[in-house]
């Protein structure tokens, strides 16, 4: 693959002299950025904690920083990349649920609603979605908990972790 000089130009920090030096920032890779960005997911149990267990504020915070990350992943990405877009599409999600959260945010120390629990669903599916196309794209497991909100994964299993495709077969 050629770079342009435009694309090498752009990584070059600093030149020094009298003898002859170059400093640079090579570009990150899509499949580093992937695979921290699911790791950091895996911790945020907004994302699968069982509905029953869920605090509207610790929810409303964790959203927050899952939209900074996303931002923030997206800054180092070329946006037409299809890491880029599946970041973009989770950012959406996650604007759209702080976004109806407002007025119900004011009446949550009556106890979280169905809009509430709602938009926490619609925030799992979409996040369900993309994460799984992100860790077929580039190889990446996934911790069984947030498995759980991944296309195809059922919520029957005795042990309480989601029965997955791989799961069924192995029985």
């Amino acid at each position: 693959m050629k770079l342009s000089f435009r694309e090498i130009a752009d990584r070059i920090t600093g030149i020094s002299t009298p003898i002859f030096g170059i400093s640079w920032n090579p570009p990150v890779l899509d499949a580093q950025i992937a695979k921290r960005l699911i790791t950091f997911l895996e911790d945020r149990r907004a994302l699968y904690n069982p509905y029953e267990l869920e605090s509207p504020p610790h929810v409303i915070d964790s959203v927050r920083l899952i939209r900074e990350r996303l931002t923030q992943d997206l800054e180092q990405l070329d946006r037409t990349s299809t890491l880029a877009e599946s970041l973009a599409a989770m950012r959406a999600a996650c604007r759209k649920f702080l976004d109806s959260i407002p007025n119900e945010h004011s009446r949550m120390y009556l106890g979280p609603s169905m809009v509430f629990f709602s938009g926490v669903g619609e925030l799992r599916g979409v996040f369900g979605i993309y994460i799984a196309r992100i860790c077929v794209q580039y190889g990446i497991d996934v911790e069984s908990d947030l498995a759980a909100i991944l296309p195809g994964a059922l919520h029957d299993a005795p042990d309480g972790r989601p029965v997955t495709r791989e799961r069924r077969r192995k029985k």
